[in-house]
């Protein structure tokens, strides 16, 4: 068959004009398949491979580095046998999506594109849904161990729920929350500050910017890797094929392997009517306003979160919790000072009580309560509706790929976090309890490292959990009311922060530190700590779980000081007997 001279032009690359060409992938006498990269270009934030359209081999090279090159311009020119039947095109990109979401180039709408043929399909070592904390690890852990990784995500931005609306954002704001508290807070100490001028905009632009810094960074780090990022919702087609859906456009990925990390969303209550002022814990993190009166709905962590955030900006707030106590599950004697402090901060916090209805009027909301001892009704500006979250094990399709979650989305995984196929992995939120980002990262390297063939499972022994409230609370291993309820023979130690000199100096003084033993072995079971900086001080405590740690250990272990984390070592102490700092009956 007689060879023809065939023209690579530079496709349609979407909002992209005059694009810079950061590295040359070919040379003349290379050959070359369909879909081999030809060159890199590079925008403000994004960078692309061009992939052939055709194979043979190269005949002359047309451009070079730092060329600048739009749509149509000739790349080079390719020796081959058969002319392809249509050029590879990639359809424009959809202006919703952001330059720094796409790191390679949009493959062509596949409406009417047969999958079958190896020339439109991309094909991939292993694909993620979702790049939330578990899924950007997972991809770039894969990517390193030195597969071919595709990275799928909803937002426009990397990081999922966690880093564009959930966990990054709320930190950053408890952050403000705590300065007004602090200058308060030092008035009796004989330092006084006028009332905060608080600007909305500019605190908001202060948190866009800590995430954007941060999308940024992982948009950078994908790059460094070589993930393709698709910006659009996942779906299984197949056990090997995920549609990638963004507005009317849909692309089909191919994968050798697929890691669900999905996450989770609020739960909605049912008869909560919709309504901009009726808020889920995303929405209520924009910060469009300050509402004057504003009703929480849950008392649980991210709940109580959200309160201690609006009610610094100046809110008058009020909580509505179903269970006898804030925090529910969590030991009552930790949660007790924070209760205290919200008390004495909120308009009303209304236990063993229920919402049964929101009538939405012009000007105002109001909310209808059952339980003992609450109003009929009270009349708010904004509600936000935070009862906790549910997983999203059923929006992928996952029952397509052989994967059966449960009827509540969970995914169930192995110790090697393998579904009931084995070369599909799910992390984080949707494979259950607790739904925590730190758990989702140690998840996701787990599943790429097995997905690449190493022998490695997830096993840690305990997970630690944080509210950032204020005061906050943290916790690990085994806690007082699981010891009960499983009938765990345990003894404490527990060290007050009165006796503290840090915390005293830090006009702190109503936590503690407390840690639980076995009796028999004096190893140390779990531990809990409320107080300021509690988010810190529980690492030592996991560590020591972690390490099968003794009391004496953890008591010989010189902490420095005044510091809040001595409150550690003297906790042990305490449950030894050998405390000076407390009068305590010596055990030996």
């Amino acid at each position: 068959m007689k060879n023809s001279i065939y023209t690579i032009e530079l496709p349609d690359i979407g909002d992209f004009d005059s694009v810079e060409i950061v590295e040359v992938l070919i040379g003349p006498g290379d050959h070359i398949e369909i879909e081999s990269p030809l060159i890199t270009l590079e925008s403000d934030k994004a960078t692309m491979d061009i992939p052939s359209p055709i194979a043979g081999q190269i005949s002359e090279l047309l451009v070079s580095v730092g060329q600048k090159v739009s749509q149509g311009d000739r790349v080079a020119t390719v020796s081959t046998q058969t002319k392809p039947e249509s050029e590879l095109e990639s359809s424009p990109r959809d202006p919703s999506v952001p330059a720094d979401a796409v790191n390679s180039l949009s493959p062509p709408d596949t409406e009417k594109q047969d999958v079958s043929n190896a020339g439109t399909t991309p094909r991939f070592d292993i694909a993620v849904l979702g790049s939330g904390p578990g899924g950007y690890t997972a991809a770039f852990r894969a990517a390193d161990l030195g597969l071919r990784v595709a990275l799928i995500e909803r937002y426009p931005n990397l990081g999922g729920v966690c880093l564009n609306v959930g966990c990054i954002p709320s930190k950053a704001l408890l952050h403000a929350a705590r300065v007004i508290e602090e200058t308060r807070e030092m008035t009796p100490n004989g330092i006084s500050f006028g009332e905060p001028d608080i600007d909305i905009r500019k605190l908001c632009n202060w948190k866009k910017g800590v995430v954007t810094q941060l999308t940024e960074g992982l948009a950078a780090l994908a790059k460094k890797r070589n993930v393709t990022i698709f910006s659009g919702t996942g779906t299984f087609r197949s056990d090997h094929e995920i549609v990638v859906t963004n507005d009317s456009k849909e692309l089909i990925l191919q994968f050798e392997k697929a890691i669900i990390s999905t996450g989770s969303e609020p739960i909605r209550l049912p008869g909560i009517p919709n309504d901009p002022r009726i808020l889920d814990s995303s929405a209520a993190l924009s910060l469009q306003s300050i509402p004057e009166r504003l009703l929480v709905i849950g008392g649980g962590i991210i709940g109580l979160e959200m309160a201690t955030v609006y009610r610094a900006l100046g809110s008058a707030v009020s909580i509505v919790e179903m269970a006898s106590q804030l925090m529910p599950g969590t030991d009552p004697d930790l949660v007790r000072p924070l209760a205290k402090r919200l008390k004495s901060q909120c308009n009303d916090i209304f236990l063993n009580a229920r919402v049964s209805q929101v009538d939405v009027g012009p000007v105002e909301l109001v909310a209808h309560f059952e339980g003992d001892g609450v109003p009929m009704s009270a009349p708010f500006d904004a509600i936000l509706v935070a009862v906790g979250r549910t997983p999203n094990g059923n929006n992928v399709g996952a029952e397509n790929a052989g994967v059966h979650p449960d009827g509540q989305g969970f995914i169930a995984v192995d110790h090697q976090q393998r579904t009931n196929q084995p070369h599909i992995f799910a992390i984080g939120d949707v494979v259950g309890q607790p739904m925590l980002a730190h758990k989702a990262t140690h998840e996701g390297k787990v599943a790429a490292e097995v997905a690449a063939g190493q022998k490695t499972a997830f096993d840690a022994r305990v997970i630690p959990s944080v509210a950032y409230t204020d005061p906050e609370v943290a916790w690990v291993g085994l806690t007082e009311s699981q010891a009960k309820a499983q009938n765990i023979a345990y003894e404490k130690g527990i060290f007050p922060w009165a006796a503290s000199g840090r915390a005293l100096a830090l006009t702190r003084s109503e936590g503690f530190t407390k840690l639980l033993f076995d009796p028999q072995s004096n190893r140390i079971l779990g531990g809990g700590i409320v107080g300021t900086n509690a988010r810190g001080l529980i690492a030592e405590i996991g560590l020591a779980i972690e390490m099968n740690c003794v009391a004496q250990d953890i008591g010989l272990t010189i902490h420095p000081h005044p510091t809040l984390s001595e409150t550690v070592g003297l906790a042990a102490e305490t449950f030894e007997g050998t405390i000076t700092d407390l009068y305590a009956p010596k055990k030996r």
